[in-house]
C-alpha cells in the first residue's frame, strides 16, 4: 500500500512539474536567453576591454619611442590622446611624462588634462590623490593662495598618505611669501598627523625649531 501511494506522489509530482514546465515555456527561455546573453555580453566586454589596454599600453609606448627618436609633436598628440582615454594606468603615466619633458607649454592646457584624470577618470582613492598633489605642486608657484587651497582641498580634507604633501607645499607655499603664522599653522598639522611621511615630518620639524620657533 505504501510503495503504491509513492508511485501516485512520483507521478503527481511529475506531472505538476511537467505542467509548470509546459505553462511557463516561454518565460523560462525568455530567462535562459537572457542568462545567456548576460554571460556573453560580460565576456565581450572583459575581452573589448583587455584588448583596448592592450591598444593604450602600445600607443604609450610608441609615444615614448617616437619622444626617445625626437618625433615630440607626434609623441605629444599621442599621449593627450592617451590622457583623454581616461585609462588609470596609463592616462596617469601620459600626463607625467607630459609634464617631466615639458611636451605642453600652455598650463591651461594640461590643467585641462589635470581635470580629465581628477573628475573624469576612475581611480583609485590614493591615485587621485597623489595627481591632486602634483596639479597642485605643477600650479604653486603661479596661482594665488585662494586658487592654491581650492586645488588641495579634497586631499586636505583627506586621510591620506599624501596629506602631508599637501600640507607641506601649502605651509612652504606661505613661508616663502613671509606669512610665517600661515606657514607654522600647516607645519604644525603635519606634526600631529597619524599618517605622515617621515622625510616631511622632519623637514617640518626643522623648520619650526630654526625659522618659526617663538
Amino acid at each position: 500500500m505504501d510503495e503504491e501511494i509513492s508511485i501516485i506522489d512520483t507521478k503527481t509530482r511529475n506531472e505538476k512539474i511537467k505542467n509548470f514546465l509546459v505553462q511557463n515555456k516561454k518565460l523560462i527561455i525568455l530567462s535562459i536567453t537572457v542568462i545567456i546573453i548576460i554571460i556573453l555580453s560580460f565576456y565581450s566586454f572583459q575581452i573589448y576591454e583587455d584588448n583596448h589596454k592592450k591598444k593604450i599600453s602600445e600607443k604609450f609606448n610608441s609615444a615614448v619611442i617616437d619622444y626617445e627618436k625626437g618625433n615630440t609633436t607626434r609623441s605629444t598628440r599621442a599621449l593627450i590622446e592617451v590622457v583623454e582615454d581616461r585609462n588609470s594606468t596609463y592616462s596617469p603615466l601620459a600626463l607625467y611624462f607630459v609634464i617631466d619633458n615639458n611636451l605642453i607649454q600652455s598650463k591651461t592646457e594640461v590643467n585641462e588634462l589635470f581635470n580629465i584624470l581628477i573628475d573624469k577618470t576612475s581611480l583609485e582613492n590614493e591615485i587621485k590623490y597623489l595627481i591632486i598633489y602634483k596639479k597642485a605642486l605643477y600650479n604653486a608657484d603661479t596661482i594665488e593662495e585662494n586658487d592654491l587651497l581650492l586645488i588641495l582641498k579634497p586631499l586636505i580634507n583627506s586621510e591620506s598618505i599624501w596629506k602631508s604633501h599637501g600640507l607641506y607645499l601649502l605651509a612652504e607655499y606661505f613661508f616663502s611669501k613671509n606669512e610665517k603664522q600661515k606657514a607654522k599653522d600647516f607645519f604644525d598639522q603635519i606634526i600631529s598627523l597619524e599618517i605622515v611621511n617621515q622625510e616631511i615630518l622632519k623637514e617640518s620639524q626643522k623648520r619650526l625649531n630654526r625659522d618659526l620657533s617663538d
